[in-house]
């Protein structure tokens, strides 16, 4: 059931990154919560079934630090689609 803390400190850790990281109209709001949450979420399952208890600080300082992946996730994802944009519209001739 504690799970449930790692997904939604995930879910609002990614979401402040989401604000954080330039060019967010590129993508979806959802999408950094979902990276946050699915982050803290996996690491959280990866320590449990290691045997890491609940009773340790490593599942509960690993909800805090894994969803920083969303950082250089969501950092690439709009690079890519900023890059995209500009040869579409290159293509087009709509420069």
């Amino acid at each position: 059931m504690q799970i449930l803390i790692a997904f939604i400190v995930g879910a609002a850790i990614g979401l402040a990154i989401h604000f954080v990281v330039p060019d967010r109209g590129t993508r979806g709001i959802a999408v950094g919560p979902i990276v946050g949450a699915a982050a803290a979420g996996l690491v959280w399952l990866l320590l449990t079934w290691a045997g890491v208890g609940i009773d340790t600080p490593w599942p509960w300082l690993s909800t805090l630090v894994a969803p920083l992946v969303t950082w250089p996730v969501l950092a690439v994802m709009s690079s890519l689609r900023v890059k995209g944009d500009a040869r579409r519209k290159a293509e087009l001739k709509l420069l």
